[in-house]
C-alpha cells in the first residue's frame, strides 16, 4: 500500500534556531499503519506499557539487541530515568530518526497515553535543511474526506508552529505526493 505525503515548503531560515519548526500530532483518521513500539521502562511503567499494547517492553536486554543489529520497530518510548541507557544507542536510533525525544512526547512518564496515540496514528513533522516539511497523510485507498481531514489538520498545526521572526509568505508550496509518485501541488492560498 502506498502512503500520501504531505510536502509543503517553507519560508523559514533554518540557521536561526528561532525558526526550527518540529513536533508531533495524532491524524484525525490516522495513517493507515499499525506503529511497532518499544518502550524503554520498569517495573510499575512497564507493566503499564504492556497494558497499552506495545510490542516490546524491556530495557537492557534491548541495548544488547539493537547494538547487534536488531530494528524491528517504528517508535521508541522511554521514561526520563531510562535515557542514560537509551543514550548508549544514539549513534543507531539517531540517524533514523527513532531517538526518543521530550518534544515529540517520546520522553514521558505517560507511557500509556504515549503508546495509544504511536498506536492511533501519530506522526512527527520536521523542517529538513531547505525547509520542507515531508509527513504521511494517509493510505491511497483512504476515502478522500478522511485524507482532507488528516490534511487539513497537518496543514493548520504547521501554520500555527510559523516561528515569529518569519516575516513574509511563510508557505510557498504545498504539494501531495505518493510514496513513488509525482506531486500534486495545492493551491495554498485555499486554506
Amino acid at each position: 500500500m502506498q502512503l500520501l505525503k504531505l510536502l509543503t515548503t517553507l519560508t523559514l531560515t533554518l540557521k536561526k534556531s528561532d525558526q526550527q519548526i518540529r513536533g508531533a500530532m495524532v491524524l484525525p483518521n490516522g495513517t493507515g499503519k499499525t506503529a511497532r513500539v518499544l518502550v524503554f521502562a520498569r517495573g510499575a511503567k512497564a507493566e503499564e506499557a504492556k497494558a497499552a499494547g506495545a510490542d516490546f517492553v524491556g530495557a537492557d536486554e534491548f541495548v544488547a539487541k539493537i547494538n547487534g543489529g536488531w530494528l524491528d520497530f517504528d517508535v521508541v518510548i522511554a521514561t526520563p530515568d531510562m535515557m542514560a541507557i537509551v543514550g548508549r544507542l544514539g549513534r543507531v536510533l539517531g540517524p533514523r530518526n527513532l531517538m526518543p525525544n521530550p518534544k515529540t512526547g517520546t520522553v514521558t512518564m505517560d507511557v500509556t497515553k504515549a503508546v495509544s496515540e504511536s498506536k492511533a496514528g501519530k506522526v512527527n513533522y520536521r523542517a529538513d535543511k531547505a525547509g520542507n516539511v515531508l509527513v504521511p497523510i494517509g493510505k491511497v485507498s483512504f476515502e478522500t474526506e478522511k485524507l482532507v481531514e488528516n490534511f487539513k489538520a497537518l496543514n493548520s498545526v504547521i501554520v500555527a508552529a510559523k516561528p515569529s521572526a518569519t516575516k513574509g509568505a511563510y508557505i510557498t508550496n504545498l504539494s501531495v505526493t505518493t510514496t513513488m509518485g509525482p506531486g500534486v501541488k495545492v493551491d495554498s492560498a485555499s486554506f
